[in-house]
């Protein structure tokens, strides 16, 4: 039987293969298990990161609510959580108001917005915690701007003015009150617009429903 002939090392041929066969393989291994764990600490790492950066914000955000909101910043109502509901008897027209219809549509528009920006509820007298009523003082128009073909007006502008009073009625003390809140809009008569009062005031109206909304929340 022959002797397999030794490398300058000490190693036969055969083992030398073996070995670096191995080592290849086992590099491989080695490499991916380094690969995996690189990438899991760094998973770890960016995870860790988070949580503390959650945890600042935590505890930003917790020494600047507060409950009271002149004392920082809060995440409480803007309204009074003690008024659970409120009647709105169909607004009033002031003696030199002539326009009619007015004040039915701007009760409308109140009662709609009471519902979609408040967590108030619209019901009857009778079973109401507040009552908001208003009135409707002035309805005027002007002319912006004339046609210079024809003399016609080219734009009108539409201003109303409202006052209103809102009441704790289990108390009688008035929550609101509030005179001469105007709104103004612009609508334009000539084609191909050809807006008349009814479609220029309906943009009035709403802006008003919105901000006498506006003025139902708490002090602050």
């Amino acid at each position: 039987m022959g002797v397999s002939p030794m490398s300058p090392t000490g190693v036969s041929p055969v083992e030398s293969e073996k070995t670096c066969d191995q080592y290849g393989r086992d590099g491989r291994a080695t490499h991916g298990q380094d690969a995996r764990a690189t990438r899991n600490a760094s998973l770890h790492t960016r995870s860790k990161a988070w949580i503390w950066v959650f945890v600042a914000c935590a505890a930003a955000s917790a020494g600047g609510c507060s409950q009271d909101p002149t004392k920082g910043y809060s995440l409480a109502s803007q309204y009074d959580t003690g008024i659970k509901t409120v009647c709105v008897p169909i607004w009033t027209r002031g003696r030199n108001v002539f326009r009619r219809d007015l004040e039915f549509r701007l009760t409308e528009a109140v009662v709609k917005r009471i519902e979609l920006d408040t967590p108030y509820k619209v019901v009857d007298k009778s079973r109401a915690d507040t009552e908001l009523r208003g009135s409707l003082d002035l309805v005027s128009q002007r002319v912006l701007s004339y046609n210079p073909d024809n003399g016609l007006p080219r734009e009108t502008e539409i201003t109303i003015s409202v006052s209103f009073t809102w009441t704790d009625l289990r108390g009688g003390k008035a929550i609101k009150q509030v005179a001469n809140l105007r709104q103004s809009d612009v609508y334009i008569p000539p084609s191909p617009l050809s807006e008349d009062f009814f479609q220029g005031s309906e943009g009035v109206i709403n802006r008003l429903a919105q901000r006498v909304v506006e003025q139902m929340e708490s002090d602050w």
